[in-house]
């Protein structure tokens, strides 16, 4: 029978294997001394908007690796660094854009920044980047630094970061061209509402989302998209572009094609359809000839203030009668005719100010602003009939 005394020494065996792999469990990581005094700059740099409590957290006092926005690597050092409260309608930060001390963050993989007033000069915010020290680096894959107050110049060298995938720049009062070479293997580019002028320059083929919405932006880009065929955002709406809508664009999978306020002109010819409950948005325009039958797999079309001209095509129209396109816009055009019967409740059709008078059943669905019911006096139609 065993003792009590025999079974001791087992007992202290166990104990003692146990604390000896407590003590060499490693410690977490402290983190590095650069990143600190950068992180406290940064803090110095920037403040909270009234009713914004981001910076509520950063008590240097604890552990900056648990502060709001920041996330470290298991050697202590600051790999993503989000500033601001990122919940819509949260107040943002203030203050002059903190560029030294970002550019010792030489880990710092994603770099974030809510709207605000944030303001300085893009280039030497960017050429603060650490990734841009070294094509070696590990570089940043995320830049978000819209809605504040940057202006000048996108410096060529943020678009030719190996490793950034994801570049959103939008509501800021950047000026002059997009940078001419562009070889990041960029996914996702925002660039809308800016001071941007000139034309777009070829764009990788890895691009997913492209918004240059907003800005002075001029010339063709047919031969920039026809390459882009994984795009399944598109938005260059408020524009100066010129020349045809390349039909290639329609074959893509795009979910939403937003082209308005252009001047692009000439015949529509898609190359396909594009994928079931899309939106397209083709209206204020120089678009002429006929409204293709293939836009009637999308969900919404805009084709409105253009210079279209004979039928509806009837396939359109079936979709529109069975409620599988929710809106159409056909006003301000050279349309003949326009046969809808009959249209769901939810279905906004227009179709005034063409040269045809629109059947009852559109005049009812169009919005009452839109000026339902008018056509263009035949004066206008040079020889149409309708």
């Amino acid at each position: 029978m065993t003792t009590r005394a025999t079974q001791r020494p087992g007992v202290f065996l166990l104990l003692a294997a146990v604390l000896l792999t407590v003590a060499v469990q490693p410690a977490a990581a402290t983190l590095h001394p650069v990143d600190y005094l950068a992180l406290q700059a940064v803090r110095r740099a920037l403040t909270d908007l009234p009713g914004s409590g981001f910076f509520a957290s950063w008590d240097f006092t604890g552990d900056p690796c648990g502060f709001a926005g920041v996330s470290c690597s298991g050697d202590g050092r600051v790999v993503t660094l989000a500033l601001g409260d990122p919940r819509a309608g949260a107040p943002g930060l203030s203050g002059a854009f903190p560029s030294a001390a970002l550019a010792r963050l030489s880990a710092l993989s994603s770099l974030s920044l809510v709207p605000g007033r944030v303001s300085g000069g893009l280039s030497s915010a960017v050429a603060a980047l650490p990734s841009l020290r070294s094509p070696f680096s590990p570089a940043l894959r995320t830049v978000d630094l819209s809605k504040n107050s940057f202006s000048g110049r996108i410096p060529s060298s943020l678009l030719q970061i190996r490793s950034l995938r994801t570049l959103v720049l939008s509501h800021n009062s950047l000026s002059g061209e997009i940078p001419k070479t562009v070889s990041s293997p960029l996914v996702h580019l925002d660039l809308r509402n800016n001071r941007l002028s000139g034309g777009v320059p070829p764009l990788p083929v890895t691009v997913v989302y492209l918004s240059l919405a907003g800005n002075r932006l001029s010339g063709r880009v047919g031969g920039v998209l026809r390459r882009l065929t994984r795009l399944s955002f598109l938005d260059l709406g408020g524009n100066w572009f010129s020349g045809e809508e390349p039909g290639e664009v329609f074959s893509f999978r795009i979910g939403y094609l937003q082209l308005r306020k252009n001047a692009f002109s000439d015949e529509l010819r898609p190359a396909g359809r594009l994928p079931s409950g899309s939106t397209v948005d083709l209206s204020h325009n120089a678009l002429s000839g006929r409204v293709p039958a293939e836009l009637a797999s999308a969900a919404a079309v805009y084709l409105n203030g253009n210079k279209f001209a004979g039928a509806v095509p009837a396939e359109i129209v079936a979709a529109a009668e069975g409620g599988r396109m929710r809106v159409l816009f056909l006003q301000d055009n050279f349309l003949t005719g326009i046969s809808v019967r009959g249209l769901p409740s939810s279905a906004p059709v227009c179709a005034h100010w063409n040269c045809v008078a629109p059947p009852p059943t559109v005049v009812a669905a169009c919005p009452a602003k839109g000026g339902r019911g008018r056509r263009r006096p035949p004066a206008q139609c040079g020889g149409r009939r309708g």
